[in-house]
Formats: C-alpha cells, structure tokens, sequence
C-alpha cells in the first residue's frame, strides 16, 4: 500500500497540519513534512477527523436488498465520511443467531467501505418473549457486543432485566428502543398541536420517557450498561440527565433529523417525514441540541432507513417510517451544532466517532489524528454550501428529508486503515 500525505488540513479544526499515511498507519502528523514517494491530497484547510462511526445504521441485508445491501449501505458511509456502522438487527432473517451475524459481518468484509459491526437482536425474532442467542453471537466471528430489537421495544422488564444481566458478563450493551407499544397503538406523528390539527394520531412523548425511565433503573439495579436509541424529547433529556447524576451507566444518542426538523413538517403530509420516533417540537429539538453539547447526549447516530420508493410514495397513513441519512448526518451537525456554536470541530470528532466507537467497542476506529494510530479518518470541505440531491446518493434509496434544501459542509475524503474509500467526493 502506498504512502499518502494529506497536506495542510485542520485536524479536529485545529490549525493546518500535514498528516503521512503509511500503509494502515498514521506515520507522522506535523508541519512540513516531505512528501518523497507519497501521493499528495491537498487538503487547503479543510478539517480533517478520525473516521466516522455510527452506532445505528439499517443495511435491511438479508432480506429487504430492495431497500438497500451492505454493499450499497456501505458506500453511502464511505461517502458520509463513515469507517464503520453497526448494523440494525431487523432483517429477514433476524439477525438472532451467530449464523446470520456472521453473514453481515463478512459482507462487510467482502465490499470493504467501511468496517460493519452487526448488531444482535435482543430476543428471538425481535417478538419480545425470549432472549436470542446473545452469548453465541458474542462469542462469533463477528464479535457481537451491542444488542438491540430496535424497531420493537423491550417492553417486557422482566425480558429486559434478563438481558441487561446477561451481557453484563461479557460488557455489552442493550440499545433500547423507547417506544410502549400501548401507548403508541396507531400513533402517526407526534401528539400535540399540530397532531390535532391534522387528524393524525398522537404519538406522545411520556411513551419513550416511561420506557427510559424503567430502563434506567433496571440498568442500575443489576449494575450494567444500557444505551438509549434516538432520544427524543426534552423529558427524556432530564431522565438521562438525572441517571448520569446517579452514576448509572446510561448512554443515549441523538439523530440529525431530531436535531433540525419539528413536528410542523407534518403539515405537508409528505411521508419523507415520517419517522420512528416522529419528529417532535421546536421546544425538544432546542433540548436535544442542549443535551448533545453538554454531553448529556453522547453521539450522534443516523438511524439511517432506507426505504423503496414504493414504501414511501403513498398516503401517510400507510407509509413506512424512517429516514437515509449517512450521507448527510455531518452536514445536518454542522449546521445545527458548529455553525451555531454550541460544538467545535473536537467535540464533534467525540460526539461522531470517539464516543460511539467506545459505547460500540469498535477496534480501531474512535482513535487519535496521531502517530502510531490507525489511518481511519476523513476529510470536510467546511466552506461548502449546496442543495442535496438524492439523485447522487450511493444508497439505493431516495427517502431523504433534506432534498433540495441547503446544507453546509461536504466530504471529499474517506480513507479506511490508509486505503481511500472516497476521493474528491467520489466513491473509489
């Protein structure tokens, strides 16, 4: 593998430095350095951060490859400046044994975009009544360390207590989807005003903050770890807020749509968004971008759900939920979070890949711009401003909320233990 010398580029935002990669390493970061046999990308101040990672993707593979593969989900990480995704375990079949664990893994593997972690379901077929395999995809190929039936809560807490025991012998995570099932029975959107006024079934808040705050207890009572899906409202913030203070170790992640959009896109009736858990109010969103820089928040995950167009272009009523987003997730977090000064360039590089990698036990990603370190990283034209085109996509769907708004910020490198995944905005 050759060398490759990235020439003055703001690492973590910093001031203009020179980074060598030699073969899968980070050979030498400073100021001058000779490029020699090197290939040179010239980064002219642009920031440069560790790789990507997301805690939260959807591949659908095996299964829904209508929807999109691993090969295809990968790409659009590559493009989104992504290192490694850890896969949602909602596919046909279930992602509930070692044997369908594996098959992502080496998928993964096989295309080679970006590194994929698979995620366990929690309980068999994600039905809630009996714990899958967690033990067997633990001990795998594919190393198995978060579980989640995400899509589906764990509403059982006797299930729930079970699991969190259960991973607790090997550190694992339970990733909680906050969703009682009852409180939520044909629930469109978000309960409030808006809801009101369209006729659409009420989605409401204390139905994610109750499951939180069970689970938080839970995760205390048995002494393990637990990892809050797609936070999304200011009750749930203070839950978090109020566990951490307690010293129970409670982690949660945020997605860029929850941090930009509201409730009041539903007035359009445009089912691009609809989405699990549903946009909320301007009131959350603020709380949510609070949270997120005071480190309530731990990361931001995209949650990214692709879905056939099919699936989408029909009445709200009967549309899918959910939302691509790995390709513009670091768009939306500039916008909302650098350009309004509440993250600088570092905490994102914590919020986006350092925090996520730990929370994940990701090997080898979430590490160090420096020497000795694994050359996982990516390169951000900040200055950038454009319209989002879906059209461009490397996903094989088009639900974005975002097309043809302005976003700011653009990846024009994505580089992969020192091998480049992406080059001046185009998948290599």
């Amino acid at each position: 593998m050759s060398k490759i010398l990235i020439r003055g580029a703001k690492v973590l935002g910093g001031e203009p430095q020179d980074v060598l990669l030699d073969g899968e390493t980070i050979a030498e970061v400073g100021t001058g350095i000779e490029a020699g046999d090197a290939s040179v990308v010239e980064a002219d101040g642009k920031i440069l951060l560790p790789g990507l990672v997301d805690l939260h993707t959807h591949l659908r593979e095996p299964g829904r490859e209508d929807s999109e593969t691993v090969l295809t989900g990968t790409r659009a990480a590559a493009s989104g400046g992504y290192t490694a995704v850890f896969a949602m375990a909602n596919t046909f079949p279930v992602a509930d044994t070692a044997g369908v664990v594996e098959q992502v893994y080496r998928l993964g593997q096989e295309h080679g975009y970006c590194d994929v972690q698979p995620i366990g379901a929690v309980t068999v077929g994600l039905e809630g009544k009996k714990l899958a395999e967690l033990g067997a995809m633990h001990e795998s190929a594919a190393g198995v360390t978060v579980f989640s039936d995400d899509g589906k809560c764990v509403d059982d807490a006797v299930i729930m207590r079970r699991a969190l025991e259960y991973v607790k012998a090997f550190g694992g995570v339970v990733a909680q989807h906050a969703q009682e099932p009852r409180l939520t029975e044909g629930a469109q959107m978000n309960e409030g005003i808006v809801s009101a006024e369209l006729g659409l079934g009420g989605w409401p808040a204390v139905a994610e903050e109750s499951v939180i705050a069970r689970d938080v207890l839970l995760a205390e009572h048995v002494g393990s770890r637990v990892h809050i899906c797609h936070l999304s409202t200011a009750g749930s913030v203070e839950i978090v807020r109020w566990a951490k203070s307690r010293g129970i170790d409670v982690t949660a992640e945020v997605t860029p749509h929850h941090l930009l959009l509201t409730d009041e896109m539903a007035r359009t009736y445009n089912p691009v968004y609809k989405v699990n858990p549903p946009l909320r109010t301007e009131r959350d969103v603020m709380a949510l971008r609070e949270a997120l820089a005071d480190g309530t928040i731990d990361i931001v995950a995209t949650d990214h759900a692709p879905h056939p167009h099919e699936d989408k272009d029909c009445e709200w009523a009967a549309a899918a939920m959910g939302m691509v987003g790995l390709e513009t997730a670091l768009s939306v977090v500039q916008q909302t979070m650098v350009e309004t000064g509440l993250l600088t360039w570092a905490d994102v590089a914590d919020r986006m890949s350092f925090a996520p990698a730990r929370i994940g036990r990701a090997q080898g990603h979430g590490r160090p711009v420096s020497a000795g370190e694994p050359a996982n990283l990516t390169l951000v034209d900040s200055a950038y401003r454009g319209e989002v085109d879906p059209a461009g996509f490397a996903s094989r769907s088009r639900n974005t909320p975002y097309e043809g708004r302005e976003l700011p910020g653009r990846v024009t490198h994505t580089f992969l233990r020192g091998r480049a995944t992406l080059v001046d905005g185009k998948l290599a």
